[in-house]
């Protein structure tokens, strides 16, 4: 049985991703910083939930020492915070926001995949994604604002890409994905597509992963982003 570890999976995207790699059969280990409260997460067959915040990298450190016997096919740091705000804009910034920010949307994924590097190895599919946003793309970027985010996120980028390069002769492949804008508490109701659609085609881009496309920066239809 292949096994997938989701980070933030208590809700939207991936509660998604647990509910559809369980309903193929993975076997998911779900993590969420409140399993008390994550019912519909715990009400998924073949899903176990482990507590995580992944702010605290004692914790992800304790995780892998209680998981170092199971091997991880696929490992998707999915949790992530957008906490920018109007009241926050440049001139006004909130350093200390930014650098939660920074923790928990960059640190984190970076921390998961040294932690976890081992438990990939033992694993057939070796991937490492992280989801990340168009919002990252510096090219991209054509209307400014949410700097707390949009750094955040390019720096995920650009350490992915490094972690990619850093982990090719281990044969560990690395994705970074735009789940597109998504109807989640994150997205708005505004959102363009469902987190079902969203990932639908980001598990297509992991299945259909190959070696080349390590690395690279992706959305969820399988369409190249610019840096």
């Amino acid at each position: 049985m292949a096994t997938v570890l989701v980070t933030g999976a208590n809700r939207g995207l991936g509660l998604e991703f647990c509910k559809q790699y369980a309903a193929d059969g993975w076997q998911v280990l779900a993590c969420c910083r409140n399993p008390e409260t994550a019912g519909k997460l715990a009400s998924i067959p073949e899903v176990r939930v482990f507590s995580l915040d992944v702010s605290d990298f004692s914790q992800i450190d304790d995780l892998a020492t209680q998981l170092q016997d199971t091997a991880i096919d696929v490992l998707i740091n999915n949790a992530g915070i957008y906490n920018d705000s109007s009241m926050s804009g440049f001139g006004k910034l909130d350093y200390a926001a930014w650098t939660r920010a920074l923790t928990v949307n960059t640190q984190a994924p970076v921390k998961m995949a040294e932690a976890f590097l081992p438990h990939l190895e033992h694993g057939d599919n070796r991937l490492l994604i992280s989801i990340t946003s168009q919002m990252g793309s510096i090219a991209d970027n054509g209307s400014g604002g949410s700097i707390l985010y949009r750094t955040s996120k390019a720096a995920l980028n650009a350490a992915m890409k490094s972690i990619a390069i850093d982990l090719e002769d281990r044969k560990i492949g690395v994705l970074v994905l735009h789940p597109g804008w998504v109807k989640t508490d994150m997205g708005g109701e505004d959102a363009l597509i469902d987190a079902r659609k969203s990932v639908t085609g980001m598990r297509r881009v992991i299945a259909e992963f190959t070696p080349d496309r390590s690395g690279c920066f992706l959305k969820y239809d399988g369409s190249t982003l610019p840096w």
